[in-house]
Parts: structure tokens; C-alpha cells; sequence
């Protein structure tokens, strides 16, 4: 059986502020019935994106990161089942299978610390579990010739959504992350800093490219380890683009794109890269909101974009009046994808 929530008609409903004169997403959008299989229903339902929630923070902890990211997907569906279905975008393209299963995972990670290294590593082994669901899902998904968006959680999902994507081409794919830090740390036990060095080492991870990373916050170790894969990983600095004018934004973006697009590939979009962004890194200093959502316009609209993953998004860490701010964007974002793959 299938490790996930559904979501219902009914959970829909209850999240929708319906309204007279108008369509929201909410009255369109579809979910599984309880009497289908959720892969049969996903390969022969019209829709052609996908929606699932990974509602942990297992990994940012362990990665001494905030907690928080749990929150992040109810947010968020709060926020996209309340868009406008009209001529811009539709609900009716998007299946909402509910949200990963985690927990038991959040149970047995509660009372671990993760300043005890046997307890650290107690941590990495659940994380590794949450790994093999999201990449049967994501693989699952992606079979069924549908688009994956995943919404996190933290960025050790990547992973997943790395390997669940090359299992289903049958090949290693390219990722193209919007990120301030480049997750490509050392392979000490999986947390939410070493997703994409996981995914490299095993195979599933063929061309990487990091847009924006903060100088401040990139180690010696990780520069010279992505320096020693120049072939493979490429990256830019918001320094180098925003601060310093060194390169262009936009020119940046072809650059970019011209290094991943002979495979498919992933987008992904860490929300600390973003400022006053309630996140498990939460900075005072990135791009803007409208160049991550130029960002993912540019990027979806290419066909070989499979998939696009919003990660450490902490809605709970925003002080109580604007907690439904984080949700707000992600269905931005969201959104923009989806009508970037549909030009």
C-alpha cells in the first residue's frame, strides 16, 4: 500500500473559500477517488501536473538547520486551492495526491539529538527511509508521463526526486538549483545538505548547476570539491550577479540552461535563497521574488523541465499575522510553473 494521505474532495472543500461569481482552484482541481489505484488514476486522468507534500523537518535538523518545514504544505494548498481557475491557469491541470506519510518518522526523530553523533546518525537512517518513499513516488509520477511538483519539507528530498526521475527515464538527469547554499556537502549520514552529493556519487546526478550561492556561507571544502567536478557541476554567485555586476541575470539564465539542457532535468528552488522568506536559513539578502519566479518561467517552459520541487519553506517560524505568506508564494510559484510548461 502506498505510503501517502490521499487528499479528498471533502479535505478540499473544507481549505476553499468559495465565493459567488467566481472559480477557484479548489472546485477543479482533482484528487484520487477512494476506490482507484492512485497510479492508474494518475496515468489515465487528464491533468498533467501532479502535487504531493513532503510535510518534514527531519532533515534540516539534522543538518542543524530551524525546524518548521513541516508547515509548509498545508500552507501552501491553503493558498493554491484558493487561486482563480480562469484563462491563465486551470485547477482541472492538477492532481493533488495529498502528502508523504512521515508520522512515525516524526515520532522517532522527536527526542534525537543532533549534537550526539550515534543520535545524528539515528537521524540520517530515517531520512534515508523518507529517500526510498519520495523516489517511488516521484518515480511513479514521472512513469505515468505526468509532471511532478513537489512541495517540502527540507532539501534532502531532492534526492528523492533525483533518483525517482532518472529510475523512471532510465538514465542519470540534470538539476538546475536556485539555491543560496549548494546542499553538496560530504556524505556523513543524509541530511539537507548533501541531497545533490548523494544523488552525484550514486549515479542518478549527471550535470548540476547552482544559481546564486551566497559567498559568505560556501566552505573552502565544498568550493574546491566542486572545483575538482568543473565538467559536471557548474555555479554563479548572487555577489557576482546582484552586488557586484560582474555577470547578468538574465545572461546567467542562458548560460545556465545551456549547460543541463542536453538531458532532462529537475528544478529545484530552496526558499532561503530568498529574503525575509520564512525558512529553515532564513536571509536578509537574496534575489527578489520576481527573479525566482522569472526564474521558473525560463526554466519550465523548456520541455525537458520533469519536475520542480519548492523546499524550506517554514511558515511557523514567520511571526502569527503572516504565516500564510510562505503558502502564498509557493502557490505562486507553482503556478507560474504551470503555465510556463503550458505555453
Amino acid at each position: 500500500m502506498e505510503n501517502i494521505i490521499r487528499l479528498t474532495n471533502s479535505d478540499i472543500t473544507k481549505y476553499t473559500s468559495q465565493r459567488s461569481g467566481e472559480i477557484k482552484f479548489g472546485e477543479r482541481i482533482l484528487t484520487v477517488p477512494k476506490n482507484k489505484d492512485i497510479w492508474e488514476f494518475t496515468k489515465e486522468c487528464n491533468a498533467e501536473f501532479v502535487l504531493f507534500g513532503i510535510p518534514e523537518d527531519i532533515g534540516v535538523r539534522a543538518n542543524f538547520g530551524r525546524c518548521g518545514a513541516t508547515s509548509a504544505w498545508e500552507s501552501a494548498l491553503k493558498s493554491i486551492v484558493n487561486i482563480q481557475h480562469n484563462k491563465f491557469c486551470k485547477g482541472s491541470h492538477l492532481l493533488v495526491l495529498g502528502h508523504l506519510d512521515v508520522t512515525q518518522a516524526l515520532e522517532d526523530a522527536e527526542d534525537l539529538d543532533t549534537n550526539v553523533p550515534e543520535e545524528r546518525k539515528e537521524l540520517s537512517s530515517i531520512i534515508a527511509a523518507i529517500d526510498k518513499e519520495v523516489s517511488h513516488i516521484v518515480r511513479n509520477i514521472v512513469a505515468a508521463g505526468k509532471t511532478p511538483i513537489i512541495i517540502g519539507g527540507g532539501h534532502n528530498n531532492a534526492y528523492g526526486n533525483i533518483k525517482g526521475t532518472a529510475l523512471a527515464y532510465g538514465k542519470p538527469i540534470n538539476v538546475i538549483n536556485f539555491d543560496a547554499h549548494t546542499d553538496f556537502r560530504i556524505m556523513e549520514g543524509r541530511h539537507s545538505g548533501n541531497g545533490f552529493t548523494y544523488a552525484y556519487e550514486e549515479g542518478f546526478l549527471k550535470k548540476y548547476f547552482i544559481f546564486g550561492i551566497h559567498e559568505n556561507y560556501t566552505s573552502k571544502g565544498v568550493l574546491e570539491s566542486l572545483k575538482k567536478q568543473k565538467e559536471r557541476i557548474k555555479y554563479n554567485t548572487y555577489e557576482q550577479i546582484a552586488v557586484r555586476g560582474e555577470k547578468n541575470f538574465s545572461d546567467e539564465l542562458g548560460h545556465a540552461l545551456g549547460f543541463i539542457e542536453d538531458e532532462t532535468f529537475g528544478i529545484e528552488i530552496d526558499l532561503d535563497a530568498l529574503p525575509n522568506v520564512a525558512s529553515s536559513a532564513m536571509t536578509p539578502s537574496g534575489f527578489s521574488i520576481e527573479k525566482v519566479r522569472q526564474f521558473i518561467h525560463y526554466f519550465g517552459r523548456n520541455k525537458k523541465a520533469a519536475y520542480l520541487h519548492l523546499c524550506e519553506g517554514a511558515p511557523t517560524l514567520d511571526n502569527k499575522a503572516n504565516q500564510h505568506l510562505t503558502g502564498k508564494l509557493i502557490a505562486f510559484l507553482v503556478t507560474d510553473f504551470m503555465k510556463a510548461k503550458e505555453l
